[in-house]
């Protein structure tokens, strides 16, 4: 019954662990393989899994209407492939625990956007809940790790910025395509990694505009296997279980419990052996009360 009444929010969770294990995983893949093509990849990969997934079961795509799949590809141009880019720049350019800072500030955002743009509501409650996670989120990966010596830069800190705002964005829209039509979160998906990994595509064409590492066309079979199975997990599932969140869950909630990833991999990085503060477990359990908070009715 908690499950039926909290399915948005189930699938956000969901989609945060996956995307938490995944992320251990393109870590180390992107020492060998410039972020974008990275990201090619997998979003190839994911579109075949949909496409073969959306056959099976015999979906025709009849009801769907040209304003719908416009909303849709235009939500994962700017969430996926903008977003996702921009992303990746910071990425390069201050480092994992400075990036996902400044990624906390993406569920405030869209849900600002949500309310002056498709009018979404959020109770006090509800408000209390994201502001409560996102600091328990800060608080974990603020803490000074001794081994970063990745310099802040306007650059990083900017695309830092862009990514949250595009995420956002894109979610918003993502939003509102889904609530104004009966496509489903698996359809909705397919359409959104179309726009997101054609543009992604384009950005590859241009070097100035996606990575300074050189694009290594040649794979090994072993690296494409691994990255079929992060896909899998990540972007064909992960973004599947995204659009189910947007779906049945305010864009703000759903885009506060998708930013827990972070606290879903210190049990994993605990796991190979790395100590973990007493500060992360508190922040920990401070983002839970937050989440706590947002189940509530």
């Amino acid at each position: 019954m908690i499950i039926n009444n909290f399915i948005g929010e189930t699938a956000a969770l969901s989609a945060a662990l996956l995307w938490a294990i995944s992320s251990l995983v393109y870590s180390r893949l992107g020492v060998t393989i410039a972020p974008l093509q990275l990201n090619l990849y997998k979003g190839i990969i994911a579109i075949a899994l949909i496409a073969l997934t959306l056959l099976l079961q015999g979906t025709t795509f009849a009801d769907l209407s040209w304003s719908t799949t416009a909303w849709l590809a235009l939500s994962g141009i700017i969430g996926i492939g903008l977003g996702d880019t921009a992303y990746f720049v910071a990425l390069n350019s201050l480092g994992a625990r400075r990036t996902l800072l400044l990624e906390t500030a993406s569920p405030p955002i869209g849900a600002l956007l949500a309310l002056i743009f498709i009018s979404e509501q959020l109770t006090t409650l509800s408000w209390c809940g994201i502001l409560l996670t996102i600091l328990g989120i800060a608080w974990v990966i603020s803490e000074r790790n001794p081994v970063d010596h990745i310099s802040i830069s306007r650059r990083g800190i900017s695309f830092g910025i862009l990514a949250a705002i595009a995420q956002a964005t894109g979610a918003v829209i993502s939003r509102f395509a889904l609530i104004q039509s009966n496509i489903s979160p698996l359809e909705s998906t397919l359409i959104r990694l179309m726009g997101g990994t054609i543009i992604v595509f384009g950005l590859l064409l241009f070097p100035i505009l996606s990575t300074p590492t050189k694009v290594q066309w040649r794979i090994s079979l072993r690296s494409l296997g691994i990255i079929a199975i992060a896909a899998t997990g990540s972007t064909y599932l992960g973004i599947w279980l995204q659009q189910t969140s947007l779906k049945f869950a305010p864009t703000g909630i759903a885009q506060t419990f998708l930013a827990t990833s972070p606290l879903f991999v210190l049990p994993l990085v605990a796991w190979q052996g790395e100590k973990i503060s007493w500060r992360a477990i508190l922040g920990v359990v401070i983002s839970l009360g937050g989440i706590a908070l947002m189940f509530i009715r």
